[in-house]
């Protein structure tokens, strides 16, 4: 994925994680980390999801920090 920082496979820092995102549209690849609510498990995630409020269950990369030093998490898939 353009863009995509790697997770570093000697740390946690930046790592597959279950979340909750606010997004007005699912064609973004990338998210702030104020409009992810990380979870505990996939199910979690598709429990607390609410497609009316614009908030989907996803799995996410994160966090990692973008040049402009805001903390990023970026999209591995929807969890429809």
């Amino acid at each position: 994925m353009k863009g995509f920082v790697p997770p570093d496979p000697e740390t946690r820092v930046s790592e597959l994680r279950y979340a909750v995102v606010y997004v007005p549209r699912r064609s973004r690849k990338r998210f702030p980390a104020s409009c992810v609510q990380l979870m505990a498990s996939a199910e979690a995630a598709r429990q607390a999801a609410d497609p009316e409020a614009r908030r989907y269950a996803a799995q996410v990369i994160g966090p990692s920090k973008s040049s402009e030093g805001q903390y990023l998490y970026y999209l591995a898939e929807w969890l429809d």
